[in-house]
């Protein structure tokens, strides 16, 4: 189909928004299997007898496998076509969401959430991708973008409350088959509204690259997951952290070799492009990283049922969705700066808040907390997207979403690798989660003051 262009200020017309639901549909699965999970895997663990590492692996197997093939799957859209690709991933993300449901143990779910997260790889580049291949006018694609940030939010919103509900009710397994529905909706969306991309076959795949970034990611994300049972000065986690170095640098090195590189380090000489990247590591990193401590807080800590601990977190996750819609309306008026610097500062406000709050606070005084959290994420996550997208050429569209979306999984894996971690290894468990709390903190302010000088200051013109 034709896609309509925008009219007046750049609202698409009516025809035009079917590509940013098919689109969203996706994404909307990706990120609900993220959040619905943190619910039920304490359930998971007991039901399948699995060690704290075990349900760090359930949550974080899926995150690294995410993360680590990102690029891959940027590279495959730039060259394929970024719809073929994305409709690719939606099959995978599918059937392997089936498998995880009928899983008989816990090493069979892992491997499962392994495949998974190979499909949401595939699923995330395509999906910016697709929105600025349909919404060629900037401030339309700032709308687009909004949206697209406040499917996330209703994803995080819903993945909690509908994750306890699934559980308490009809069982865990139940967590995996809702992807079913919304896979199958998904592809036919792709299918009928969205355009085919170009495919660029000269675009090399570069493997070299792409298993040094796979290496980089699992050996980061294992060495905080077995800190937490080995220790932090335990030689196998101090070797595995040496060795994801060594592996990010042979990325780089390689990169700078390659005639034709998976990531042109030209694109990263951008400040607008690396800082962003940055940014949504950081971002992520706290965030996801107090979603899952928190989880864990409420069911061992305080005794919650799952359904409980959905309605905990909910004020956490239910700004999310404000805080897009809000900022996707604002950047236009103001640009991508103020938002992305205010949200990280606000924040690290709550996470800081959090972690004054003492020992064994009261929930109440808990909410504004999380809902600062979890608004002011998101409400930097529009202008960040944008600023990332905009720096990138037309050409490297896919590889500048992945870029951005592998900094941010990265950030989620480590997030919850080094909160569980700090958790099984401190003395006191309110200690570990207070101290989990404040690095989210200071993670926030430093992702303010990258955005202070890496994100462009002005309104991008139309």
């Amino acid at each position: 189909m034709a896609f309509a262009e925008p009219a007046g200020e750049g609202e698409p017309g009516q025809r035009s928004w079917a590509p940013l639901l098919a689109v969203c549909a996706g994404y909307f699965m990706v990120i609900l299997d993220v959040t619905i999970i943190n619910v039920a895997v304490p359930v998971i663990g007991r039901e399948l007898s699995a060690s704290l590492t075990g349900i760090q692996w359930i949550t974080d197997g899926y995150t690294l496998v995410f993360a680590g093939f990102l690029l891959t799957g940027g590279a495959l859209g730039d060259r394929l076509g970024n719809r073929r690709v994305f409709c690719s991933g939606v099959g995978v993300f599918t059937v392997s969401s089936a498998a995880c449901a009928l899983a008989p143990n816990a090493p069979f779910l892992v491997a499962a959430r392994l495949v998974e997260g190979l499909g949401a790889a595939l699923i995330v580049p395509g999906s910016l991708a697709l929105l600025q291949q349909a919404y060629p006018a900037p401030a339309a694609r700032a709308r687009a973008f909004g949206l697209w940030g406040s499917m996330a939010g209703i994803a995080a919103s819903a993945g909690p409350l509908l994750g306890g509900l699934l559980v308490t009710t009809i069982g865990w397994r139940w967590v995996f088959l809702i992807n079913l529905p919304v896979g199958a909706v998904c592809l036919a969306l792709t299918l009928r509204h969205v355009s085919p991309s170009p495919r660029r076959a000269t675009r090399a795949l570069d493997w070299p690259a792409q298993c040094a970034v796979v290496a980089a990611v699992a050996l980061l994300t294992a060495s905080l997951n077995e800190a937490g049972r080995r220790g932090w000065s335990d030689p196998a986690v101090l070797a595995g952290l040496g060795l994801a170095v060594l592996a990010a640098a042979a990325f780089a090195v390689r990169e700078r070799l390659a005639r034709a590189p998976v990531l042109p380090l030209d694109l990263l000489h951008s400040r607008a492009m690396s800082g962003g990247a940055v940014i949504g590591l950081l971002f992520n990193f706290g965030f996801y990283g107090m979603v899952f401590t928190a989880s864990l807080e409420f069911q061992h800590q305080r005794g919650y049922s799952a359904l409980e601990t959905g309605l905990a977190l909910f004020p956490a996750v239910a700004m999310t969705m404000f805080a897009s819609v809000l900022s996707g309306r604002l950047t236009r008026r103001t640009g991508d700066r103020p938002l992305v610097v205010s949200g990280m500062l606000l924040a690290a406000l709550g996470l800081a808040g959090w972690a004054a709050a003492g020992s064994d606070p009261a929930y109440a005084l808990l909410v504004a907390p999380m809902m600062a959290a979890g608004f002011g994420t998101s409400f930097a996550l529009t202008g960040s997207t944008a600023t990332v997208m905009g720096a990138a050429p037309p050409a490297y569209s896919g590889t500048a979403s992945a870029l951005f979306n592998t900094t941010r999984q990265i950030g989620s894996a480590t997030g919850v690798a080094l909160g569980g971690s700090l958790l099984a290894t401190a003395t006191d468990h309110s200690n570990g989660l207070r101290t989990s709390m404040a690095i989210g903190a200071l993670a926030y302010l430093i992702a303010a003051v990258l955005a202070w000088r890496c994100v462009p200051p002005k309104p991008r013109a139309a």
